[in-house]
């Protein structure tokens, strides 16, 4: 039976390759961090764009009243 002689702590299997992969985790977690730290500050400066309203009058209304009463937040009733 041959004799596996290519072992090596230095291969790509041994430690380097865990230092690699622990590097590259926290690259992919600092950058996603980033991302979430970016995307928030954006949203808390300009949560909305008004642009597309420019006229109340012109917004259509999706049901008469009456049905959309039934979508509203209701009180709670008490049970006895």
């Amino acid at each position: 039976m041959a004799e596996n002689t290519k072992r090596s702590i230095w291969g790509f299997h041994g430690l380097p390759a865990m230092l690699i992969s622990v590097v590259l985790l926290l690259g992919v977690l600092i950058f996603l961090q980033l991302a979430v730290v970016v995307t928030y500050r954006y949203g808390a400066v300009a949560p909305y764009d008004e642009a597309p309203i420019r006229d109340i009058n012109n917004v259509k209304m999706i049901a008469p009243m009456e049905q959309q009463r039934q979508f509203a937040f209701q009180a709670h009733k008490e049970t006895k």
